[in-house]
């Protein structure tokens, strides 16, 4: 960690005030990304998707809920994988217990993933989650909305993930997309992301951003290497108290 200046109280205010400038312009900023993003165009969803549920078949609308919004979480699960994706279960840790706010909001959220209801079932007891997850097993729902590729696709090295903008680095990838449904039934998609799009939704990150140490990230064979699923961090050692107590 670099060396930092140590100051005063009134000296570190006044740096902390210019700081906070800049974070208002950022909010500013983000606020009008924010409109733009509400102001684009929407497609029309023409396919009827059937994903599994726990309790059998479930549409596309049935995830509604009977709310006009929808946010999908796209989590890396394949078929012949025995857990999901750990940085996608970082981020679903993360939206765990948003669900009754966003509801609150008109908005419902599911996570979809191609491996099969019994596995998820599985590994989401094993993680302790309670939000609605179904599996695209049996639909193009994933290759429609960007992050499952073929072998063939990854072959070519074309950039096709994250609207071609980025190359294909492995079969599954993370995303979230985004839908409307309006008061005739009809779906609409609004919005997708994907890669360093998704940071935003990560709170665990925004927390340590406002750290000294930050991500605390570099020197790692890549940024993430670091995470675990949230049962498999190693407990970490106690250290000794500064004082001790004398009798």
């Amino acid at each position: 960690m670099q060396q930092h200046q140590i100051v005063s109280r009134e000296q570190w205010i006044a740096a902390r005030k210019a700081l906070l400038a800049h974070e208002k312009e950022l909010t500013q900023a983000r606020e009008r990304l924010a409109d733009e993003r509400r102001q684009l165009p929407w497609v029309k969803v023409d396919k009827t998707y059937v994903f599994t549920g726990p309790n059998g078949k479930v549409t596309l609308a049935d995830l509604f809920k009977g709310r006009p919004q929808l946010v999908v979480q796209h989590v890396m699960f394949a078929p012949d994988w025995d857990a999901a994706c750990k940085s996608c279960s970082f981020w679903a840790d993360g939206f765990e217990r948003m669900v009754p706010h966003l509801a609150a909001r008109d908005t419902s959220m599911a996570a979809v993933s191609l491996a099969p209801s019994a596995k998820l079932e599985a590994f989401k007891k094993r993680m302790g989650w309670t939000f609605d997850w179904v599996s695209s097993g049996d639909n193009d729902f994933n290759r429609d909305y960007g992050v499952t590729f073929s072998r063939e696709e990854i072959e070519t090295g074309k950039p096709m993930y994250n609207f071609g903008t980025t190359s294909i680095y492995g079969p599954e990838l993370p995303g979230i997309s985004v839908f409307y449904r309006n008061e005739a039934g009809e779906i609409f998609h609004t919005y997708s992301c994907f890669a360093r799009g998704l940071d935003m939704m990560n709170a665990a990150y925004q927390y340590l951003d406002l750290t000294p140490l930050g991500r605390h990230e570099e020197g790692l064979p890549y940024p993430m290497d670091w995470v675990r699923l949230r049962d498999q961090y190693e407990p970490q050692p106690e250290k000794a108290a500064c004082c001790q107590s004398h009798s």
